[in-house]
């Protein structure tokens, strides 16, 4: 359904973040799926985080990107995920509306802890 009074875009669309989850039984697949992307697209390629940070419900590393690779890089993600959970979001500044209502899952979607995102807005 299309709604044209409520849509919205960003002033500053600053980029595009992509979170690939793991656990210690799929960690060598997202190893594999890290080194075909840095091999494959100009990316910014995030540290390992082996237990869950910030937002995120599970082990992780995050893939920066620009917007003007989002077309190439996200379809070919969903197809090459080996079976990983994939977030993507992008990055306008404001953390809680990208990581809710900007989210973009690639299969199983998972419940992020966006009360720091919140807090965050409650302190301004």
């Amino acid at each position: 359904m299309k709604n044209e009074t409520n849509q919205h875009h960003p002033k500053k669309l600053k980029g595009f973040h992509a979170h690939i989850y793991y656990d210690a039984d799929s960690k060598v697949a997202a190893k594999a799926l890290r080194e075909e992307i840095g091999a494959r697209f100009d990316v910014e390629l995030g540290r390992w985080h082996d237990k869950p940070i910030g937002p995120h419900p599970f082990s992780s590393y995050q893939v920066s990107f620009m917007p003007t690779l989002f077309g190439d890089i996200v379809p070919w993600l969903a197809f090459n995920r080996r079976n990983l959970v994939i977030l993507v979001h992008p990055e306008t500044g404001d953390d809680l509306i990208d990581h809710s209502d900007y989210a973009m899952w690639l299969g199983d979607s998972a419940i992020l802890d966006l009360q720091r995102f919140r807090e965050r807005i409650t302190k301004r």
